[in-house]
């Protein structure tokens, strides 16, 4: 039965999206089965895959309308052992279209009861916010990976998030749980990506949570990618952002294979 992961950050530009592309990517050369579903308005881990999102007949939104069932809108092996439910702008519209609706936050759960079987590994690529979609997002999931930019902000951001995981774990999800934080757009050569890491860590020690060895540089090659429709492990294998991804691929697979 496949593992749900929820890839969530309230806050913008951290890697979200990146790391929800290239860590199923990888996952998927590792010989697992995987689902990537993009969970947010934009669109973006759906054009990060080649997927011209605008085209899309069925997407997470004729889902979640009940338009369409999980097979029909599930676009198969887009890349290795990868499959993807696209989105698009039209998303933007479903929680004024579901306000009344009283189950709203397990629509997404209740679809993805019928296809978890089939999967090693299902990621849900959250917008950057606390809106319907994160939360229908974390009711389906077991757990939330949390991409962390190394930058000032970093504690603040991932204060709220925690807060919100505790919330849905409180009233809707009893069995979600942390699955850990990476750190993205690290770079080695400045005093800040060092001192945010050792921050984070402080603050956290008293929790049991779990923080990935590996962390994602900061990348030319890992920027270009999206734009060629790729993830990182096929537009460029040997560059640094590739193997940065493929280590943490191990890292996940080894911590849920405990």
């Amino acid at each position: 039965m496949g593992k749900i992961i929820s890839i969530a950050n309230q806050k913008g530009g951290v890697g979200k999206t990146t790391t929800a592309i290239n860590l199923a990517a990888a996952i998927g050369n590792n010989n697992k089965r995987v689902l990537v579903i993009d969970a947010d308005p934009q669109g973006n881990a759906t054009t990060g895959f080649g997927i011209e999102k605008n085209n899309c007949e069925n997407t997470i939104y004729e889902l979640l309308l009940g338009e369409c069932s999980i097979s029909d809108c599930i676009v198969k092996d887009v890349y290795k052992n990868l499959s993807v439910i696209p989105s698009n702008v039209n998303l933007a519209g479903i929680e004024v279209q579901k306000l009344n609706d009283m189950n709203r936050e397990f629509l997404l759960k209740n679809e993805l009861d019928w296809v978890k079987k089939d999967y090693d590994y299902i990621f849900i690529d959250c917008p950057p916010s606390l809106s319907m979609l994160t939360v229908n997002a974390m009711v389906a999931s077991n757990s939330v990976l949390v991409p962390l930019q190394c930058e000032f902000y970093a504690l603040e951001g991932l204060s709220q998030l925690i807060y919100t995981v505790n919330l849905v774990r409180k009233r809707l999800n009893k069995d979600l749980v942390l699955e850990g934080i990476v750190f993205t757009m690290y770079d080695s050569r400045t005093n800040l990506s060092h001192q945010v890491v050792d921050n984070v860590k402080e603050s956290l020690k008293e929790y049991d949570y779990n923080i990935y060895e590996t962390m994602i540089p900061n990348n030319v090659r890992l920027a270009e990618a999206p734009s060629h429709g790729q993830p990182i492990c096929y537009y460029d294998p040997r560059s640094a952002g590739s193997e940065s991804y493929m280590s943490l691929a191990r890292e996940v697979i080894k911590n849920n294979e405990k």
